[in-house]
C-alpha cells in the first residue's frame, strides 16, 4: 500500500521550529555583542532573542515528547539520537576549548599584551581576584553533589524506582538553582569589572557561558521531572532523561576545568579579595 511505513526510521514532517531556533540564537548572540559594546538596544535585542529561544525549546520538547508517546522512537531512532547527542556535546567541548585557549594564551604570554596588561598576569590593574577556596569551591562541591543526585535518579529509573527518580531530579534541580544563585552573587561582588582588560573579559566569558549552560541543563531537568510525574519514562525507554543527564555531567566536568584553570591557576600570585 502506498505510504505504508516499512522501516524503523522516523521521517519528520516539515516544521518551522528549527528556523525559529536559528533566528532566536542569531538574535540572542547579536544582542549580546551589542550589549557588551554598551549599546542601548543590545539589552532589548538579547531579551527578544532569549524569549524566541525559550519558545523554540518549548515547542521542540513538546514535539519530541509527543513523538516518544506515539512510538516513533524505535531502537534505531534512539541509537541515532545518542549519536546526535554525543556530537552535540563534542561541539560544546570545542566551544569551551576556545575560551580556555584564549585564557591560557593571555596568561602564558602577557608580554605580547603589554599595553593592555602591563606585561603581567593577572594584569596590574587587577587589585584583587576572587578567592578560589571561598564561593568557587562551594560551587564546585554543589555541582559535584548534583552529579551524584542525577546519577541516583538515573539508577532509580533503570531499576523501576520512580520515587527515587523524582527525588534525585528534585535535588539536582535545586542544586543547579543554588549554583546559579551563588554565581550571580559572586559576579555582583567581584572586585574587577567586565571588559576593562583581558583578564576580566576571559573570566566572565568563560564562567558566564558555563553558567548559561547550567541554566539550560536545569531547564532540561525540569522538563524531565514533569515527564517523570506524567509517567513518560520506562526502564527501557528514557532517552530524554539520559540525554539531559549526559549534558549535566558535561557541565560538571567543564566546571572542574574552569575551577582549576581560571580560579586557582589563573589567579595564582595575585592578591586575594
Amino acid at each position: 500500500m502506498a505510504g505504508t511505513k516499512n522501516h524503523d526510521y522516523h521521517i519528520l514532517p516539515p516544521d518551522i521550529v528549527p528556523l525559529m531556533a536559528t533566528i532566536g540564537a542569531f538574535t540572542f548572540t547579536s544582542g549580546m555583542v551589542l550589549f557588551m559594546h554598551d549599546m542601548a538596544a543590545g539589552k532589548y535585542i538579547t531579551l527578544a532573542g532569549l524569549a524566541l529561544l525559550l519558545f523554540s525549546m518549548y515547542q521542540w520538547f513538546s514535539k519530541i515528547v509527543a513523538e516518544s508517546k506515539a512510538g516513533d522512537h524505535t531502537p534505531v531512532v534512539q541509537l541515532h539520537q545518542r549519536y546526535g547527542m554525543i556530537l552535540f556535546i563534542a561541539s560544546e567541548v570545542m566551544f569551551f576549548v576556545g575560551w580556555f585557549w584564549a585564557f591560557f594564551d593571555f596568561a602564558l604570554f602577557p608580554s605580547e599584551l603589554s599595553e593592555a596588561v602591563d606585561g603581567v598576569w593577572p594584569p596590574a590593574a587587577i587589585e584583587a581576584v576572587l578567592d578560589p577556596f571561598d564561593l568557587p569551591l562551594l560551587n564546585t562541591l554543589i555541582l559535584l553533589c548534583s552529579g551524584t543526585t542525577v546519577t541516583w535518579a538515573h539508577h532509580s529509573l533503570i531499576h523501576g524506582d520512580r520515587d527515587g527518580l523524582k527525588k534525585g531530579l528534585w535535588l539536582t534541580i535545586l542544586l543547579g538553582l543554588l549554583f546559579t544563585s551563588i554565581q550571580a552573587y559572586e559576579y555582583s561582588a567581584a572586585p574587577f569589572p567586565f571588559g576593562e582588560n583581558t583578564y576580566g573579559s576571559a573570566f566572565y566569558m568563560a564562567t558566564g557561558f558555563h553558567g548559561f549552560h547550567v541554566i539550560v541543563g536545569t531547564i532540561m531537568l525540569i522538563v524531565c521531572l514533569k515527564r517523570a510525574y506524567n509517567g513518560d519514562f520506562t526502564p527501557r525507554q528514557h532517552f530524554g532523561f539520559e540525554a539531559a543527564a549526559w549534558y549535566w555531567h558535561f557541565v560538571d566536568v567543564v566546571w572542574l576545568f574552569l575551577f582549576v584553570a581560571v580560579y586557582v591557576w589563573g589567579g595564582w600570585g595575585a592578591p586575594i579579595h
